[in-house]
């Protein structure tokens, strides 16, 4: 199976380095802003076709997907693109950024029943797989969901602190991940939701801090603190105050409540979970099926991080 990566930037590269692992796929084109950085990052990774225009590289004979790592800003423009064009797609986080466009994206996949999945890497890390296991085989249900997701990020730059062209948001992108999270774990719909938020940054315009609170059916409840204030330490940390335990993921990696280390080393076939996001998109396309993380699947978070918004503005 080959494949168009658009947007060869800190989260792109790590997305090459998964699809290097898994035996079959191949990255025939990339697809960047700037010509000769996009085609240094093609030779370290031995690509073939190189384009700034997404159009383009779409118009390759043989490709049959697409795995979109640009802008928030563009995501579901792209993805639509994309589609049309007939191919599968993979979009990473945030679908868009705004409900209706979300709404528009899923609209597409079912109109053209082509794989549209998006990169909700908490669905497919170890940690989370570890307790979404046991929630299902009945021997836990959570009572809380507390996560903390803290950056410093006081200019415009990315992961790999190089400057950005685009602004990063705290609730359409660093929340979706948890807000779409608490209703895979629970199982059940978010019924009430509100944040409040801190000041904005005078240049960026955005909130660099932002508290949100959700409640699902069951009465279980999630409280999520964001940060691009916050000088270490770095990262997203996730306590599940279980009825029978506590647990604390850190990305790939879970303890228990009292920091005794939990194997999930046999949790799946790698303990990366981007690697474990792209091996499902590849066999969702292979085996004609809807994949975890679907558009449609993951479409309801959006919905909450549009509710989550109007009561942001109406504050």
């Amino acid at each position: 199976m080959n494949a168009i990566l658009a947007g060869p930037g800190a989260f792109g590269l790590k997305h090459l380095d998964s699809i290097r692992k898994i035996d079959g796929m191949e990255v025939v084109a990339l697809v960047g802003r700037e010509l000769e950085s996009t085609r240094a990052v093609a030779d370290d990774y031995g690509i073939t076709h190189v384009f700034t225009d997404l159009a383009e590289a779409l118009a390759l004979p043989g490709a049959d997907a697409a795995i979109l790592c640009t802008p928030t800003q563009i995501h579901a423009a792209q993805a639509i693109q994309c589609m049309r064009a007939g191919k599968h797609v993979q979009v990473e986080i945030p679908l868009a950024d705004c409900w209706s466009d979300a709404r528009e994206v899923a609209g597409m996949q079912k109109e053209t029943g082509l794989v549209c999945m998006v990169g909700h890497t908490r669905r497919f890390n170890p940690s989370h797989q570890w307790v979404h296991q046991r929630i299902q085989a009945g021997e836990l249900r959570i009572q809380q969901l507390d996560v903390q997701t803290y950056f410093f990020r006081r200019s415009n730059i990315n992961a790999k602190g190089e400057p950005r062209s685009w602004t990063d948001h705290l609730l359409w992108h660093h929340a979706a991940h948890t807000v779409d999270l608490f209703q895979y774990q629970t199982g059940e719909n978010i019924v009430a939701a509100s944040g409040c938020e801190g000041p904005q940054h005078p240049e960026l315009g955005i909130a660099m801090d932002l508290s949100i609170q959700m409640k699902a059916e069951s009465g279980a409840i999630c409280s999520v603190s964001l940060s691009f204030n916050n000088d270490g330490p770095l990262g997203t940390f996730f306590r599940y105050i279980c009825d029978n335990g506590t647990y604390i993921a850190r990305y790939d990696h879970l303890v228990d409540g009292y920091e005794n280390p939990v194997d999930v080393s046999n949790v799946d076939v790698s303990m990366n979970g981007i690697e474990l996001q792209d091996r499902e998109f590849f066999a969702a396309i292979t085996e004609e099926r809807e994949p975890n993380a679907s558009a449609e699947k993951v479409l309801d978070c959006y919905r909450v991080l549009d509710l989550i918004e109007k009561r942001l503005q109406s504050n």
